[in-house]
């Protein structure tokens, strides 16, 4: 009889990670910006990848004040090679799906640390949790009608439903496609509903010794536990 030790990301080493910003009118709304007319793209590295139970890890740099913010994110994983790919074809693209905690160090975000971008503050170690398993496209038949929560030591944070998107799953794919080869295991962050740490008054940010879970509709929770930098 087979053990399992422990359970893995469900995505080994993605070609690219594309991440959509302020994909959600309600998150638009609770940070006073309006909805974009174009998807907000940005990338997250290879290092920041983790799965199921493992830690987050609080960078020293981003540690004192408290900056380290949780997302709930729906992740769509690719399974075909693809460029130009229609609106109605772009959903025959997916292999299937999963739950991404797109953790963020707020002050690297933006104008300061940032330098105006958005990237250096998603690329910190330990900042990709995914899982807790991948649900093939068939079993998850509409990307659109998904509930997502994010709980921090069982107190709900997020409640959200992927039908308030800006940009839906086969608007995004066909989007990125545009004169651009995706190659099959990319993997696409479709953005997080209202109720982050930061917009809160007062802020809410992760703390070490935190439990942090995750979770869709139709795919599973996602449990990560906090933990500062050694």
């Amino acid at each position: 009889v087979a053990t399992i030790a422990r359970l893995l990301a469900p995505v080994d080493a993605p070609p690219a990670v594309f991440c959509l910003g302020l994909n959600y009118k309600k998150h638009a709304a609770e940070v006073k910006m309006a909805p974009p007319e174009y998807p907000i793209i940005f990338h997250k590295t290879p290092n920041t990848l983790t799965g199921p139970d493992t830690g987050i890890v609080i960078p020293k740099v981003a540690s004192e004040p408290p900056e380290v913010d949780y997302e709930v994110e729906l992740a769509v994983v690719l399974g075909e090679k693809c460029k130009n790919v229609p609106l109605e074809k772009a959903l025959d693209m997916v292999l299937g799906y999963t739950v991404a905690n797109d953790v963020s160090a707020r002050r690297w975000q933006g104008p300061k640390k940032g330098g105006g971008q958005w990237c250096r503050s998603k690329c910190f170690d330990t900042f990709l949790p995914l899982g807790p398993v991948l649900v093939l496209r068939e079993g998850l038949p509409d990307p659109q009608n998904v509930r997502l929560t994010t709980t921090v030591n069982g107190e709900v944070r997020q409640d959200g439903h992927t039908g308030d998107m800006i940009f839906t799953v086969a608007q995004t794919i066909a989007f990125l496609s545009q004169d651009t080869t995706l190659l099959p295991g990319t993997l696409i962050l479709t953005g997080t509903p209202s109720g982050v740490g930061f917009s809160r008054t007062p802020p809410l940010f992760l703390k070490p010794g935190d439990r942090v879970i995750v979770s869709a509709e139709g795919i599973g929770e996602l449990r990560n536990d906090v933990r500062a930098a050694a």
